[in-house]
């Protein structure tokens, strides 16, 4: 036993410095924060990464700044940042990754006017109504809806792309379930309930016994079904063709990384088919649940009024997703856009249905089995 223990430490160095070697980014390395005696920080991190800080104290940063040069500090503070691998690297954000130095002010420094607060969180944002409402025309599929010209310089992103052909679910990219939730009471995520037929992605709800092998009793009578990534990304173009379950059962496409020290998520769209006075709502929702300086929850959001029920026909979903900005389109068309002021984290892409009795009410059994079936995902980077 002491021989194995021996080995496999030596495997996991010799992999770690082959990693080094091959120029890939070290999974556990948090950025190095200086100061230099005039007050310049810099941050420093492995080739490739890209370094994310936020400032405490007299020079406050409302929320995380992207690190492209040497900053002054005379004020002193505290300064934490994170470095973030590129996408596809498998680099898992954690306490760990997470370098923070407090700073005492500059002798003789003398303070200047107060940073800029943080703005309202809906400044910015902005609803389209489109009436009447015109879908856009498809000419291809190697492009986005929206763009058919592809005047955004778009490549197809593979990793987070799948038609869904075949017999099952590609398990080298998805886990059938969602590893870190079980589902919102009272209805249980079981794998059973994700299905692919027919070229496409189902799950489905269902009203039946929940299994005897489950010791959380708050689940009970209903079972749902969830679909995450196996891998994050960030930023990009991602469009989905699915139609909503006939039910009161939500249907949703969302992006989240539940974390310790960054959590924030994207909801594309949140759709309750059959839920009263909510069938043609297309809700889309940001959240901010908490980062390494800020565990205040607050979100912003709105809805696009469809031009019909979002259970009757398959539509197309679509969000941009950059730096500076957040664009949802429906059908190809732009209904809502906002500054990107938060939504910088590496995340999982996710499908889902779930009960939610105090949004969308609980689903008649008559409605039941429903299944909320998605045609396609797929995602594209910019050149």
């Amino acid at each position: 036993m002491h021989n194995l223990l021996i080995l496999t430490l030596a495997a996991v160095l010799l992999a770690a410095l082959n990693a080094v070697r091959a120029g890939e980014p070290n999974p556990t390395a948090a950025p190095k924060i200086e100061r230099d005696k005039e007050g310049l920080v810099r941050l420093t991190a492995e080739p490739g990464m890209e370094i994310r800080y936020w400032l405490t104290g007299p020079e406050a940063t409302p929320s995380s700044v992207r690190y492209t040069a040497p900053f002054h500090l005379e004020l002193g503070g505290t300064v934490k940042a994170l470095a973030i691998a590129p996408d596809g690297s498998g680099r898992t954000l954690d306490e760990k990754a997470v370098a923070s130095a407090e700073f005492p002010p500059l002798e003789g420094a003398q303070p200047h006017p107060p940073a800029a607060q943080p703005t309202f969180h809906e400044a910015g944002w902005h609803d389209f109504k489109l009436e009447p409402f015109v879908p856009v025309k498809r000419t291809s599929d190697d492009f986005p809806l929206s763009d058919q010209e592809n005047k955004g310089g778009w490549v197809k992103y593979e990793p987070m792309s799948d038609e869904f052909n075949g017999d099952k679910l590609d398990e080298a990219k998805w886990w059938p379930f969602n590893p870190t939730w079980k589902g919102r009471y009272p209805g249980l995520f079981r794998k059973e309930n994700v299905t692919v037929s027919g070229g496409q992605l189902h799950l489905t709800m269902k009203k039946e016994p929940i299994p005897e092998t489950e010791t959380d009793k708050k689940y009970k009578d209903y079972t749902c079904a969830a679909v995450q990534s196996k891998d994050t990304v960030r930023y990009g173009y991602f469009e989905v063709r699915s139609r909503a379950m006939k039910s009161a059962g939500s249907s949703s496409f969302w992006f989240y990384l539940q974390s310790k020290p960054w959590w924030t998520e994207i909801d594309v769209y949140e759709i309750g088919g059959k839920a009263p006075g909510k069938e043609r709502n297309h809700h889309i929702t940001m959240h901010f649940w908490h980062s390494p300086v800020a565990d205040k929850h607050w979100q912003v959001g709105s809805h696009f009024l469809a031009p019909a029920n979002l259970c009757d026909d398959y539509h197309v979903f679509g969000v941009e997703w950059s730096e500076t900005e957040l664009k949802f389109f429906f059908d190809g068309r732009l209904v809502r856009r906002g500054p990107n002021t938060d939504w910088h984290q590496p995340q999982t892409l996710n499908f889902d249905s779930e009960t939610m009795p105090d949004w969308f009410g609980m689903p008649k059994d008559e409605d039941l089995p429903s299944t909320f079936s998605i045609d396609y995902v797929r995602a594209w980077k910019r050149k």
